[in-house]
């Protein structure tokens, strides 16, 4: 009994080994929510294209690493979310009494919240709001509030919300309190700029367009498209200025590699055509396309080639629906290639989760290990040898437990 329980235990343990070298590639914090419930987080295009096609390797979890339940739903409404960065215009500190930092606002528009980033600092503050047109006069907007939670176990720095009533000054001024505490480092500034739009499509902007025309004998323009990373795209959006009529086949392709009798050759594989025409807009829906770069070839034949003003790339938006609790801190991962699609309870209640939900967004997106450098200063662990080198032990030491198991079981007969 023995034996078998030892092979039992090395094969739990090479497990746990092959899954620490399974690492996420891309991390990205999720905007605090000021209410619990249900919340729809939009899966921006820098997400996806880190992740699987079927982003089966998203996981989001909470400020403790605990892994929190979701659900991939498509959109007919998108969030756009994105942080605009306010110039501080100046920041005193007067030494153990408070620290005054005078915020300017870009326009005088209505506003009732600011962001900070604030570098992780365990205490509380006490804070309080005005705002001035000239920075001569002051007046009065929240007294007597209350900043706290302000440390990460994961990030070295926060970001807090702080909420006031409805105001239109030019500069609003934050003095925190210090008698009690030392100054906290506020980073930046700003605000998260949301604008939900339905039906709406999410651009995609290439690397780079690389046009160039095979007119002989081939009579072809060519365009090659190159993105940072492989991106979907459902829809392609074509605007074209010269000639008044045409109608023109187009092809778009990859190129793979192809073995042949020993020899490699690349080869064009089609991914989907379709025609462009005067009479129409131009504007098609596609299969979904996953790839990094492509190619659109468009068939000239003995006409001048067409004049593109320019090609637009579009995905249709996803969410994934996540319970979240108030002014608490998830984060998203992803790019873990070696994941399957999570088995979650909360697949099969879907149904139950209706109505329009509250939504929120993903911002500070990092690749952890995109470069080369960052390969090589891995630790020895984490190297590719390593991992062949507790493979092949593991393989030596199964035959080894499997022969002894069955000299045990001949013995016995």
């Amino acid at each position: 009994m023995m034996k078998p329980m030892k092979l039992n235990s090395f094969f739990i343990l090479l497990l746990l080994t092959n899954l620490s070298f399974a690492q996420f590639q891309t991390t990205g914090k999720i905007k605090e929510v000021t209410e619990n419930g249900f919340h729809e987080i939009i899966l921006s295009p820098e997400i996806r294209s880190y992740s699987k096609q079927d982003l089966s390797d998203i996981r989001i979890f909470n400020a403790k690493g605990i892994e929190v339940p979701y659900f991939i739903q498509s959109n007919s409404e998108a969030l756009l979310s994105t942080f605009e960065e306010y110039e501080i215009v100046s920041k005193t500190v007067f030494p153990k009494k408070s620290t005054s930092i005078i915020v300017a606002i870009p326009s005088v528009k209505n506003n009732n919240q600011l962001s900070l980033f604030i570098a992780n600092a365990d205490v509380v503050k006490n804070y309080s709001i005005s705002g001035s047109n000239n920075q001569a006069e002051w007046f009065g907007i929240s007294n007597s509030q209350i900043l706290d939670n302000l440390n990460s176990s994961s990030e070295a720095s926060v970001v807090k919300t702080i909420s006031y009533p409805l105001s239109t000054y030019k500069y609003l001024k934050i003095d925190f309190d210090d008698r009690k505490t030392l100054p906290i480092n506020i980073l930046k500034v700003g605000n998260f700029n949301t604008q939900l739009q339905k039906n709406i499509l999410q651009d995609i902007k290439p690397k780079k367009n690389i046009r160039f025309e095979l007119l002989l004998p081939q009579k072809h323009t060519q365009l090659q498209v190159v993105f940072d990373a492989p991106q979907i795209i459902n829809q392609i959006d074509f605007e074209i200025s010269r000639p008044t009529y045409y109608k023109r086949k187009a092809v778009i392709f990859k190129k793979v590699k192809r073995e042949s009798k020993r020899k490699t050759e690349i080869i064009e594989e089609e991914i989907v055509s379709f025609e462009l025409n005067s009479n129409t807009k131009n504007s098609f829906t596609i299969p979904e396309i996953f790839e990094k770069d492509f190619y659109i070839k468009i068939e000239n034949k003995n006409n001048q080639p067409l004049t593109i003003t320019s090609v637009k790339y579009s995905q249709k938006p996803v969410s994934a629906i996540v319970e979240l609790y108030a002014n608490e801190k998830y984060s998203i991962k992803t790019g873990n290639k070696n994941l399957n699609e999570p088995d979650y309870d909360l697949s099969d209640f879907k149904n139950n989760i209706s109505g329009k939900l509250s939504q929120t967004s993903i911002y500070d997106i990092k690749q952890i290990s995109s470069s080369k450098n960052q390969v090589e200063n891995k630790s020895f662990w984490q190297q590719g040898w390593f991992m062949w080198l507790c493979i092949i032990l593991g393989g030596i030491t199964i035959l080894y437990f499997t022969a002894s198991l069955v000299k045990d079981l001949n013995e016995k007969n």
